[in-house]
């Protein structure tokens, strides 16, 4: 049955993402900076995240790229560089006294954004069409909300809206609508702050703008602001203050008094032009190392190492100032500081599979005892494929006796040709054969990554049928290959800690003469699945073996869905596809489906895996579909 509503169904575009990551890591110079989505946009310093608006989202593709664009140019440059933190923090004290906290907070980091983005277009003009559709966009969105809020009596809300309008207008606005008696009076000291905050220079002259207004409205609005429009974080400015910044290490507090030396120059003073080079051949590369010198180059010398040297004359000198050492009654090093020196290691290797499974952890499961059904099934199985089987074995082997046989000619050497004319014509004549060639072999290995996530319950069945066409044409040909299930436990999974199962159904070292091979019908529907996780994971493997080609099949029915890996699923799976292919592993997915498979859903597939995707939107087919991919592979690796 075709699905008519999805919930849920914003999905991540993984290329823009990725892009917009590497520009926030840009303009940012943080390489561990990342991006996420969110309703309203902020700057998140202490944990190295900005978060970009969904107010971009189901607009065309230039706008809702150049809005995102704006967002990170605004929190990246903007925020980052031009914003006081401590004056933001100041003002958030001051609007706790208030009775509009959310309008004074988001009238500050309004009027604060339009202070910043003239600057950041003044320090990058290339920023500007950004800002353009930026402000076009916002401004059409406020005029319609200006209107909704007349109309329903929302006075804070509306005010709000006619705020942005009268700060982002190019030409005055004289034509007020009528939002509330009081409101409306006080327009020409709402007016003469709004243009006030165009010559503002810093953060603690809006804050001081904006204080002051909200002091007047204070007494003339009644509630406070119902929607939120702009975002200002109170704990994430709080914790960056706290932090420790390059700025907070430069000295920018004014000077006690303001004197002047009185002495003037005469122009008669003694100058010493002298250059002190610091810089010397030996020193000439840049090295690691800090405030100590490395030489691995210089002159030899007959004086043995490690060895005493005769003293000096200078060497009482040193001998001088030279201290006696005494115990202390502090701590140079504890079990505390050892365990968190351990835990850092570990996070450090467990961020090796990705930001997003830091704290999944793998556990490697190997098939069971066989059991009779299990055996009965495989071979009720194995019958209706054995057609397939049979035919593609036979036009592998057939290629392989034709390279077999197939004489190779103008050699070097071998047997001598009964063509001699290239003897007389040509300067290095190949006039040799070969007949008999050794047999090729297929140079290749494949692993098969099947999803066993709970919604794969009704196309398991079909699913392991296509895994034991696999299996058995890879048998018949003597192409060692893996068959792994792989899943995360619901019931374990914790903040702290995800455990990922990886159940080996078929081993690399006895894939061609197992005789356990009924051992794939053991693999079952089970929970979750981190599909970035478990395919870095095949990728170590894969790179261990020693065949020139190496191909990973993934087997699965939709995206990504595990503990706190919804939204970066997508985004963290692209990444191990992009890395395993970095390798010179072959990835693709085949994606299973019971019924007509949606373009929402085939675009999620292709921001993961590329074009290298084939779907399956009849599960029955799956033998039908497979012939055709297994014969391509095998003959690329002939």
């Amino acid at each position: 049955m075709q699905r008519f509503i999805q919930f849920n169904d914003e999905n991540v575009n993984s290329f823009l993402l990725m892009e917009l990551i590497d520009l926030a890591k840009t303009l940012t110079k943080e390489k561990e900076m990342d991006v996420d989505y969110g309703p309203l946009s902020y700057f998140d310093q202490p944990n190295n995240k900005i978060v970009v608006s969904h107010f971009w989202d189901h607009r065309n593709p230039i706008d809702e790229f150049l809005g995102l664009k704006s967002d990170i140019y605004l929190r990246a440059i903007g925020t980052n560089r031009f914003t006081d933190v401590k004056e933001v923090n100041k003002y958030l004290t001051f609007t706790k006294k208030t009775s509009i906290k959310s309008f004074s907070k988001q009238f500050f980091m309004m009027v604060e954004d339009a202070r910043v983005e003239e600057e950041i277009m003044r320090l990058r003009p290339g920023t500007k069409r950004a800002f353009e559709v930026r402000r076009r966009l916002y401004t059409h969105y406020f005029e319609s909300q200006l209107k909704v809020h007349v109309v329903k009596g929302v006075p804070t809300d509306a005010l709000f809206n006619l705020l942005y309008l009268l700060l982002h207008a190019r030409s005055p606005i004289d034509d007020w609508p009528s939002i509330h008696p009081l409101i409306d009076q006080a327009k020409p000291f709402i007016n003469q702050q709004i243009q006030r905050t165009f010559d503002a220079k810093s953060t603690a002259q809006i804050a001081s703008i904006s204080e002051e207004l909200i002091e007047m409205l204070d007494e003339v609005v009644a509630k406070d602001m119902l929607n939120e429009y702009f975002h200002l974080p109170e704990g994430v400015m709080e914790e960056w203050e706290k932090s420790l910044t390059f700025d907070d290490l430069k000295r920018c507090d004014p000077l006690v008094n303001d004197d002047e030396i009185e002495e003037k120059a005469s122009g008669e003073e003694e100058v010493n032009d002298d250059e002190f080079r610091t810089w010397h051949r030996e020193s000439g590369d840049k090295g690691e190392s800090f405030l100590r010198l490395d030489l691995d180059q210089g002159a030899k010398t007959n004086i043995k190492g490690g060895t005493a040297r005769e003293g000096d004359d200078g060497d009482q000198a040193l001998g001088m100032v030279q201290g006696a050492s005494k115990k202390t009654n502090q701590h140079q090093f504890d079990g505390e500081v050892e365990e968190q020196q351990s835990e850092e290691v570990k996070a450090g290797q467990a961020d090796a599979y990705g930001r997003d499974n830091r704290y999944a952890y793998p556990i490697f499961q190997s098939a069971a005892s066989i059991s009779n059904k299990d055996l009965s099934d495989y071979n009720q199985q194995k019958k209706e494929v054995a057609f397939y089987q049979k035919k593609l074995q036979k036009i592998i082997e057939k290629t392989l006796d034709h390279k077999k046989v197939k004489p190779r000619d103008n050699l070097a050497f071998g047997r001598l040709s009964k063509k001699l004319i290239p003897f007389l014509t040509d300067d290095h004549p190949k006039v040799f054969y070969k007949k008999n060639e050794k047999s090729p072999q297929i140079d290749a290995t494949f692993t098969l990554l099947l999803d066993c996530s709970a919604s794969m319950h009704d196309k398991m069945s079909e699913t392991k049928k296509g895994l034991i066409l696999f299996h058995e044409v890879l048998k018949s040909v003597g192409v060692p290959h893996e068959i792994v299930g792989f899943w995360e436990d619901t019931d374990q999974a914790s903040e702290k800690g995800q455990p990922n199962y990886m159940k080996t159904v078929i081993d690399y070292d006895q894939s061609t003469y197992t005789k356990k091979s009924a051992a794939i019908m053991q693999l079952q529907p089970e929970e979750d699945n981190r599909d970035g996780y478990a395919i870095r994971h095949m990728t170590e493997r894969l790179m261990k073996r020693k065949e020139s080609q190496r191909f990973l099949l993934v087997f699965s029915d939709g995206e990504p869905a595990a503990m706190n890996y919804e939204q970066n699923g997508i985004m963290d799976t692209h990444e191990a596809v992009v890395i395993a292919r970095k390798q010179g592993i072959e990835v693709m997915n085949l994606f299973l489906s019971n019924e007509e498979i949606l373009e929402s859903q085939k675009d999620v597939i292709r921001n993961m895996y590329g074009k290298f995707s084939l779907f399956i939107p009849n599960i029955q087919e799956l033998p039908d579909i497979l012939f055709p991919l297994l014969k391509r592979l095998l003959y690329k690796s002939i």
